[in-house]
């Protein structure tokens, strides 16, 4: 989680601060507009990474669950043969 924080704080710093040098900005507006960016990148990569996670579990227990699913239907399939004829 923190480098997931950390990686959001530079990203979130060096957008700002190339772009603002591109535009051709003043040196303290660059760095101000830079230092806000890095604390909401910081967030939002921290929010994203939380989306992810859990959604990540979701997809874990609904796999798990249906391997489950399909070993107790083979389980009671080989308990209870049904001849064909």
């Amino acid at each position: 989680m923190r480098f997931i924080f950390l990686l959001g704080g530079f990203v979130g710093f060096l957008l700002p601060c190339i772009a603002g040098s591109l535009a051709g900005r003043a040196f303290d507006l660059v760095l101000r507009d830079s230092a806000i960016g890095c604390l909401v990148g910081a967030l939002l990569f921290r929010w994203f990474w939380s989306v992810f996670v859990k959604a990540l579990s979701i997809a874990v227990r609904a796999k798990r669950a249906a391997r489950a699913e399909a070993e107790e239907a083979e389980a009671a399939a080989k308990a209870s043969p049904v001849k064909a004829k």
